[in-house]
């Protein structure tokens, strides 16, 4: 998909710093000169198209009482898909990585209790596919900003 200048410019405000206002598409529409419906529309074309796959806030998960562990995950190379699927279904996941690895799929999840963790390690062990599911918990924490500069 070919982006437009529109979209470039669009992009490069929503990664940056989405104004935490009443209005937040109004005020990127008054920067980028044009009508709010235009930048709704917009977002939710790139949505679909699978440019952007999440528009939101980024939460301290530990403050607010959840547990991180990072988990690798050994899949047959047929149902990789399958089960990225699957696993990104989870509100739970922050992030899911397809790797050159024996273990091929590698995702973080928040929960509030060991028993929620376990109960999603369990159902992703019993998916087709999977043969083998490791847990390490966060101890600590790197936060880097990324930004994609679109030009």
């Amino acid at each position: 998909m070919e982006l437009t200048q529109f979209d470039k410019d669009l992009l490069n405000l929503v990664q940056t710093g989405l104004p935490l206002t009443p209005a937040p598409f109004a005020d990127l529409a008054a920067r980028l000169g044009c009508p709010e419906q235009q930048v709704i529309e917009r977002l939710a074309r790139l949505r679909e198209q699978g440019i952007i796959r999440r528009l939101g806030a980024f939460f301290d998960a530990e403050a607010l009482g959840y547990r991180g562990w990072l988990v690798a995950v050994k899949v047959a190379p047929a149902q990789l898909a399958a089960v990225a699927r699957a696993v990104n279904d989870w509100p739970e996941v922050t992030h899911n990585d397809e790797r050159d690895h024996e273990y091929n799929l590698w995702f973080t999840i928040q929960t509030r209790t060991e028993a929620r963790q376990q109960e999603l390690l369990r159902q992703v062990g019993a998916m087709a596919g999977v043969s083998a599911v490791i847990t390490l918990p966060t101890t600590d924490r790197y936060k880097v900003n990324v930004e994609f500069r679109m030009e």
